[in-house]
């Protein structure tokens, strides 16, 4: 029987590329995206299209509870969104508090019910700046906490946490990945509103990359 894991991802660039990644490491992979109430929800339906296409099994798990004790960020509530550098300070707004740990507690316990070995998240070296729970010295705390939650001691890896999103890109760009396939934008709207931090990123490092941008923008 393949070794399994459990994959977070939202269906963005770069969970959508962790996904393929571990799936080309020779797991049996089963995903998880999470319904926070988040408002750009649109993400969600990359998601299932991805968790049907590679995953042994796939659940969105309602955690929309988070608009009643986060509602001071702007993914949570009608808040502009700033359209500034995903660096500024002002990106603070868009935090969801300790999002990854909650969202990671859930998968660590759905990975020790159907006796996975490793829970996969994303985060990468651009996040640093302004969302603590992306940082190497959260994965390596919430990773001991979990070996120590379980009986069968769930290791917690977050492979992109030292490497920039354009290398993250690069890699999934070698794995045939279908970008087109994935969303970015905070807005939620119909297209990519190419003005947010999360389209500003995205656009940069297909610039980066010198590859074609496959994505649709409102504004170019």
């Amino acid at each position: 029987m393949d070794k399994k894991a459990i994959v977070v991802f939202s269906g963005g660039l770069d969970s959508t590329t962790l996904l393929h990644y571990v799936k080309s490491l020779g797991y049996e992979v089963y995903g998880i995206s999470f319904d926070y109430n988040q408002r750009h929800k649109k993400e969600l339906d990359y998601a299932k299209y991805w968790g049907k296409k590679l995953c042994k099994e796939f659940k969105i798990i309602d955690i929309s509870f988070m608009k009643q004790i986060a509602d001071n960020s702007s993914l949570l509530n009608d808040k502009e969104i700033p359209h500034d550098h995903y660096t500024n300070e002002n990106q603070k707004i868009t935090v969801v508090p300790n999002r990854n740990m909650i969202m990671l507690s859930i998968a660590v316990a759905w990975a020790e019910n159907i006796k996975a070995e490793k829970v996969f998240f994303g985060p990468h070296a651009n996040d640093y700046t302004i969302y603590p729970d992306c940082r190497p010295d959260f994965v390596d705390a919430i990773n001991k906490a979990s070996k120590l939650a379980t009986y069968n001691h769930i290791k917690i890896e977050a492979p992109f946490v030292d490497i920039q999103k354009w290398q993250i890109v690069s890699l999934g760009t070698k794995l045939g990945i279908d970008y087109s396939k994935t969303w970015s934008c905070y807005e939620g709207k119909e297209k990519h509103c190419g003005k947010c931090s999360a389209c500003q990123e995205r656009k940069e490092t297909f610039k980066i990359l010198g590859i074609k941008d496959p994505t649709e923008y409102d504004v170019e």
